[in-house]
């Protein structure tokens, strides 16, 4: 499933509503053990053009 919802996102990264849509679908869709995975990717692969996005919706690393 983790690489469905990579798959999902970066075919919708253009545009921030689907993006954000399909990030919360996402999240919910992965075990927890998957979570912190996909958090890292994401902000590796999204950090520069949907932080505030994904700032909303993962807790910032201290």
């Amino acid at each position: 499933m983790l690489e469905y919802v990579k798959t999902i996102l970066q075919k919708v990264s253009f545009n921030k509503h689907l993006f954000e849509r399909e990030l919360i679908k996402g999240i919910r869709y992965l075990m927890p053990a998957e979570l912190e995975e996909f958090k890292d990717w994401c902000y590796d692969s999204f950090g520069l053009s949907h932080r505030p996005i994904l700032n909303r919706y993962f807790r910032p690393a201290y």
